[in-house]
């Protein structure tokens, strides 16, 4: 993780900060000037996902995200089983 972290620093996409209320952890932050080229690098997979969703009527993609909503709180209660303290992004 601090290889990808440090990757995404130098590169200008986040910020680590010190936690003021643990000095042993630090707080990722994403820097929000970037929105824009992010959006700009990702157009074409967003074209993709609307055409996608665009043959999908209304009902269908509100049980697909009722799906993916339920996986992830699956996902999120085992990690938090597992180690209450880890803190999760989201």
């Amino acid at each position: 993780m601090t290889g990808v972290l440090d990757r995404l620093e130098r590169g200008g996409w986040v910020a680590r900060d010190r936690d003021p209320s643990d000095r042993r952890a630090v707080v990722v932050r994403v820097l929000r000037d970037r929105g824009a080229e992010l959006f700009r690098l990702y157009s074409g997979m967003n074209t993709s996902m609307d055409e996608i969703c665009a043959g999908y009527a209304d009902t269908e993609l509100e049980l697909l995200a009722d799906f993916l909503r339920r996986t992830t709180n699956a996902g999120r209660d085992a990690t938090d089983e597992l180690n209450p303290r880890l803190p999760l992004i989201g």
